[in-house]
């Protein structure tokens, strides 16, 4: 293996979630069909016409607004763009292609600028699919959640400091461990700002390790799933990405991390941040494994970070990650009720928009906490009926009390979907039928129906049929079969987007809309592997403790390059002082953190700023070792052997095709 392909290896092993890929022309989309036009012209049932209150609440307290907003980076790329969503202006009724429910959240959710969310309190909404929060303190700004990109936040901070005196930023909060809520720290608070001890960076305990964990062993796959799950890849418009649930998109710019420099370890716990009084409660296990409210009494004010949004949310979100408990969610807003309930005046979130009055933050709140603790309650009682997954997620309907309101639509997650996760996280995938204990593979089961079906001919026939009568579900399930049968089978990929294509159409979540439509494109065009992709954070790679990537080497082993394989390495970081051995042996990777083995096979060399410098592909492991930056003691062989076996991720691999 030649060293060149050490550091590709080495580059490859820690991939982030949020990307920034090109979209794609929407030339290729079809019009609604007569069903999906019939199903679109009017709001889904139970849902009541009226969302003035909605649409007051997303335009209260606007400041300023821009709307040919554009943020750029220092090399002139198009970080955030709002002018894609200009269209949204379109009047009503919605356009053919896009759920009404959908249309006007998706309008809400483009109205973006600087707004006063009361005495004090500011956001700027619409500059990332975060908000972004300023509280006056004593001497300065306290800051909330720096949204995900660095040219983001400094551009919302500039915003800011445009309407409102400019004062100096004294603190920072993250209200929980999800990139949106930190990775434009360094657009609001510099690094000698950090050192001079004037800003305070206030946080979760835990969150630089669960920040770093969520994402890290999943984190190729998670960031494919991530373009289907944003429309990433898709064009802005009626026929194309319209909105992302809780924002517009993902920003592409710069991600950057300062850890905390205090944490917040208590359930409920009181502090003062530059003259303001904040009480913190601690919500973890909920939207994020790590996460916090807080309540500012001399304000009446209640922040809910991100477990009651103005949209039912992710008790397991599609690009994936570990399932979240939705009895903790429903308990948590329950506790914030308990603890704030009776005082809170003015209730805003990191995502959308505020609520103000304690009548109707009260019935906020109990509608949120009741969303949640029914989709758990009702799947845990059809499971024990012996119902299955999929029976009990087409079985559980909100009652009308809950799904008539327009904050607790399917605006991210969806009732279906949730429904899916609770029974995922107490019994699993399997529906205990032993004709699924051990199917076969989708390719070879694929080739096995189709052939019973009498040949893809006759499905395609049947299914164009069944696509005539609008069944889009069906045709969608059916032909997939053919499309993994025969992949090149263009009538049958044309005919699986068709459908697709339809459903995203009517789709009331917008991630459900993205996933469909991203499904439809691919499958029309192939998989675009020359779109542009987020870079890693240097500052991500700075928290990452050195035997997180040796488990990120461990999950990449290819079994059958390794069989047969004993080989043991020594790695000495020689700034940190760190010692590590590496045993290569029944096709498994296991590090110890350990002081060098005397009869390892080899022994590696390096400092961990040389380290970084290659995950952060600033320099190369082959110009690093002529360069004398590494050091390789004993048998190169047997290290370049044990490199060998480790695979590279490729990120874009193939999802609605085999």
């Amino acid at each position: 293996m030649k060293q060149a392909k050490i550091a590709t290896v080495v580059f490859m092993m820690f991939c982030f979630l949020l990307c920034g890929a090109a979209p794609s022309s929407a030339a290729d989309s079809k019009a609604a069909d007569p069903k999906t036009k019939e199903i679109n012209s009017r709001l889904p049932q139970g849902l009541p016409d009226d969302d003035r209150e909605e649409n007051e609440l997303a335009r209260s307290g606007l400041i300023a607004s821009d709307p040919a907003f554009v943020i750029r980076d220092a090399k002139d790329k198009m970080v955030w763009d709002m002018k894609q969503y200009n269209f949204l202006a379109l009047p009503d009724p919605a356009p053919d292609t896009v759920n009404p429910a959908l249309w006007r959240h998706a309008r809400r959710g483009g109205i973006h600028g600087l707004f006063k969310v009361t005495d004090g309190i500011y956001q700027v909404r619409g500059y990332d699919i975060s908000n972004i929060t300023f509280i006056e303190g004593k001497t300065g700004i306290i800051v909330v959640d720096p949204l995900i990109s660095v040219e983001s936040a400094r551009a919302a901070l500039d915003l800011y400091y445009k309407h409102l005196p400019k004062r100096p930023v004294t603190a920072v909060i993250y209200t929980h461990s999800h990139v949106d809520h930190w990775g434009g720290v360094k657009g609001v608070v510099s690094d000698a700002d950090l050192q001079s001890g004037k800003v305070r960076i206030i946080a979760p305990e835990g969150l630089t390790k669960e920040m770093i964990s969520e994402n890290a062993v999943a984190g190729n796959a998670m960031k494919r799933r991530a373009m289907y799950m944003f429309g990433t890849i898709l064009s802005k418009g009626p026929q194309g990405q319209v909105d992302a649930g809780v924002g517009k998109a993902a920003s592409s710019g710069t991600i950057s991390y300062i850890p905390p420099t205090e944490e917040i370890t208590r359930p409920v716990q009181e502090t003062v941040i530059d003259g303001v009084k904040f009480v913190f409660q601690q919500v973890p296990g909920t939207e994020a494994p790590v996460e916090m409210n807080f309540y500012l009494p001399e304000r009446k004010t209640l922040c809910v970070a991100e477990i009651a949004s103005p949209t039912l949310h992710n008790l397991l979100t599609p690009r994936g990650a570990l399932v979240r408990d939705g009895q903790a969610w429903y308990r948590a807003i329950n506790e914030t009720l308990d603890l704030f309930g009776d005082q809170a005046d003015v209730l805003f979130t990191t995502h959308l928009w505020p609520r103000f009055g304690n009548e109707k933050i009260r019935k906020y709140l109990i509608g949120q906490r009741d969303l949640y603790k029914y989709i758990h309650d009702q799947t845990v009682r059809l499971m024990n009926q012996g119902y299955t997954m999929t029976e009990c997620a087409e079985m559980v309907q909100l009652p009308q009390s809950l799904a008539g309101e327009w904050y607790n639509r399917n605006f991210y997650g969806t009732v279906n979907f949730n429904v899916k996760a609770v029974y995922q996280r107490y019994l699993g995938w399997f529906d205990a039928n032993p004709a699924h204990l051990h199917p076969l593979p989708p390719e070879e089961a694929s080739r096995k129906y189709v052939e019973f079906m009498g040949g893809s001919a006759a499905v395609l026939k049947k299914a164009k049929e069944a696509m005539n009568k609008g069944e889009y579900r069906w045709v969608a399930e059916v032909v997939n079969y053919v499309v993994f049968a025969e992949p090149d089978n263009r009538e049958a990929r044309d005919l699986q987007a068709d459908a697709l294509e339809q459903l995203g159409y009517q789709s009331e979540s917008p991630i459900w809309r993205n996933f469909y439509l991203t499904g439809a494109q691919e499958l029309r065009k192939g998989v675009d592997k020359n779109a542009p992709v987020q870079e890693m954070s240097p500052d991500i790679v700075r928290g990452i403790p050195m035997g997180q990537f040796f488990d990120l080497m461990a999950v990449r082993l290819n079994p059958e390059k390794a069989a047969d394989k004993h080989i043991t390495v020594n790695w000495v970081l020689t700034d940190t002082n760190e010692f590590y051995t590496l045993t290569l042996a029944n096709s498994v990777l296991n590090y110890k953190r350990v002081q060098k083995v005397a009869d390892a096979d080899a022994t590696v060399s390096l400092t961990r700023e040389v380290f970084n410098s290659l995950i952060n592909k600033q320099a190369t492991f082959a110009g690093r070792i002529l360069a004398g930056d590494i050091q390789i003691e004993g048998s190169k062989l047997k290290f370049l052997s044990m490199m060998s076996c480790i695979d590279e991720f490729d990120l874009w691999f193939n999802i609605v095709t085999p």
